[in-house]
């Protein structure tokens, strides 16, 4: 079905390219929303393909669907930009696609390998081979090494374009990220017995990894999707990507002390932690509103009709602004602070975080670049909203935006009952679980997984569909 996403009037291989990656993640996340499902299902009814899909790995590969259809979704966004910043060929296309095509396979096996290899002994050979066991980055040792060679692979074309090309602002941003997007995932392969730094070096991953570089990269796609579909003025936008990037390095870092408060490590972290986390998501709405602003400004001055090139693009790019605000800023700080932490830590006020942050801050703006890659593999000069893509950003918004609500109240109520009235024991876990507050939270979570997975098919409709629609209009 997704053959139809054609790329006959793309200009180079390099975009190409990138659309081979977005196909993919297009897949991969849906898989992220079907294993989801199933994990919500079982939170209600335990028994729920006991023995044959366990809880543990439809989460575990619902989590890890998540971070590898990003990854897949933001190479593909750069190999689509990377031309265009550049005015400049990819230096080593049949490099990228040997990469592409030993990533896919390596992803393939690694996710048929979790799910048929469910239990089993903790062993050198199970930690290279099959799970290194460490919560979120599960891959086996073969595939960490792999991803790390085709990541670099990765850079190097952009580096070696970047080079030989022109350096906008944009991709110099973009290029310097990337160092760190390859660099820091090596903190999550080497292995200490002592837990507390094991836990040390593991957060320098999952915080630093994701919170920071990650946030960098979203920022370098939306300056220049805002550039491409409304003629935003580049100095602003590279203006705010700059301090995106003093801010984001400078509170991403600091606010990794906010995963240290019980892992041994000084309380000094417990302050610097809780004030620089919440700063993370604060350029990139500036950037979007002054962006927005002086385009008004401007379309008004000029007595001219606004003309946004690509509607579902722009949709999702406003979601992602205020996604990102409230997702990573507001729900993240709702739990940050120690003196809140020290009671919400482990609850389900992490997940509604989590789901909301990953939502709002990234999925937002890859579904808007997957539209913009669309508007280019079919050569259309503007492409416009349809019913299926309103009805796509509405049920996903709503359904995530309801997930989150539903996991804030079971969060709450483990708060009250689990953690203040009866003291964090294993006893007073399961107590929480089978109270009718946790169980109707859940059972919300569970409905409003099925309206996001609703929207993703109205996504998937419209993505297939669009392009061909669109061109039949222009002809």
């Amino acid at each position: 079905m997704l053959t139809s996403i054609k790329t006959n009037s793309l200009t180079n291989e390099g975009q190409k390219l990138g659309m081979m990656y977005i196909r993919v993640a297009i897949v991969l996340f849906g898989a992220q929303l079907l294993m989801g499902l199933i994990a919500a299902i079982q939170f209600i009814v335990p028994g729920f393909l006991f023995e044959l899909f366990d809880f543990s790995v439809a989460r575990m590969v619902h989590i890890n669907a998540l971070v590898v259809w990003m990854l897949y979704a933001m190479i593909g966004s750069v190999y689509l930009m990377l031309t265009d910043e550049t005015e400049h060929n990819i230096v080593a296309i049949g490099l990228g696609k040997l990469a592409f095509w030993v990533l896919t396979a390596a992803v393939t096996v690694v996710v048929l390998v979790y799910i048929f290899i469910q239990v089993g002994a903790g062993t050198e050979t199970s930690i290279w081979l099959i799970n290194e066991g460490r919560e979120y980055l599960e891959a086996p040792r073969w595939a960490d090494i792999g991803i790390v060679v085709v990541v670099l692979i990765f850079y190097w074309n952009v580096f070696a374009t970047y080079m030989k090309g022109k350096k906008t602002g944009i991709m110099t941003v973009m290029v310097a990220n990337l160092m760190a997007l390859a660099g820091l995932y090596l903190a999550g392969m080497f292995f200490t017995d002592n837990i507390s730094m094991d836990q040390y070096w593991w957060w320098w991953v999952i915080h630093l990894w994701v919170e920071a570089t990650w946030e960098v990269f979203v920022a370098t796609l939306a300056a220049y999707a805002l550039i491409r579909i409304i003629d935003a003025k580049r100095e602003i936008v590279e203006m705010w990507l700059w301090i995106e990037v003093l801010m984001l390095f400078g509170s991403g870092i600091l606010g990794l002390g906010h995963h240290y408060f019980w892992i041994g490590t000084p309380e000094y972290w417990w302050e610097i932690g809780a004030l620089f986390s919440a700063l993370e998501p604060v350029p990139l709405i500036a950037m979007f509103v002054h962006v927005l602003y002086d385009w008004g400004k401007e379309q008004g001055a000029n007595g001219t009709r606004p003309a946004i090139k690509n509607g579902p693009t722009m949709a999702w790019i406003v979601t992602n602004a205020f996604g990102n605000f409230l997702g990573a800023g507001i729900w993240g700080f709702f739990h940050t602070l120690p003196q809140v932490n020290i009671y919400t830590h482990g609850t389900q006020f992490t997940a509604a975080h989590g789901h909301l942050a990953f939502f709002g801050a990234y999925a937002t703006i890859l579904i808007g670049m997957m539209y913009y890659g669309i508007q280019r593999a079919y050569g259309l000069e503007r492409m416009r909203a349809t019913f299926k893509s309103k009805m796509a950003i509405f049920l996903i918004t709503f359904g995530v935006l309801g997930m989150a609500i539903a996991l804030t109240i079971a969060g709450y109520e483990q708060v009250l009952v689990e953690r203040a009235e009866l003291g964090a024991t294993w006893n007073a876990f399961f107590t929480a679980q089978n109270l009718p507050w946790y169980i109707q939270a859940q059972t919300w979570r569970m409905i409003m997984g099925v309206v996001t997975f609703v929207g993703f098919i109205y996504l998937v409709w419209d993505l297939v569909t669009i392009g061909k629609n669109e061109q039949k209009e222009e002809a």
